[in-house]
């Protein structure tokens, strides 16, 4: 049924869950799996875990901060696949707008299933920081699937 799933992760527990998700689906219909991450000085703080008060704080991280919280990230859902008995596919992380890459990432391959991790921001929250879940899921050619935490 699903021969090919991407993957949208950002270090989020919301990612976190949604790789699950997509590894049961992937055991299940012997799927490949495709990991999608748009490395942004916004999940750093994720990769990093989330130390206290860096939301607060003025300046954004280096170049450098960025690509060590994007492999951190990829090692991150690489381990969380392997405990579950999965092997990926294929990671893509380039740095851009995160639906716009799990979207090309999806028509590239051929993906049957999207899926993606939301964060519940609520209407108000997801208008003023816009929602790749929603996104994908208006813009996509293939079934989504949003999953809530």
């Amino acid at each position: 049924m699903f021969e090919k799933i991407v993957v949208g992760i950002d270090g989020s527990p919301q990612s976190e869950h949604a790789l699950r998700m997509a590894c049961d689906l992937a055991q299940k219909y012997s799927s490949e799996l495709h990991l999608v991450h748009t490395p942004q000085p916004q999940t750093v703080a994720f990769a990093m875990g989330a130390v206290a008060g860096y939301h607060a704080a003025m300046a954004m991280p280096s170049l450098e901060e960025v690509e060590v919280a994007c492999e951190k990230i990829v090692s991150s859902a690489k381990a969380i696949a392997e405990e579950c008995n999965q092997k990926i596919t294929q990671t893509h992380t380039e740095p851009g707008d995160p639906a716009d890459h799990i979207i090309a990432c999806a028509e590239s391959c051929g993906a049957d299933l999207i899926i993606t991790g939301r964060r519940g921001l609520g209407s108000i929250g997801s208008l003023l920081q816009g929602s790749t879940s929603q996104r994908v899921n208006h813009l996509a050619k293939c079934a989504c699937l949003s999953v809530v935490e």
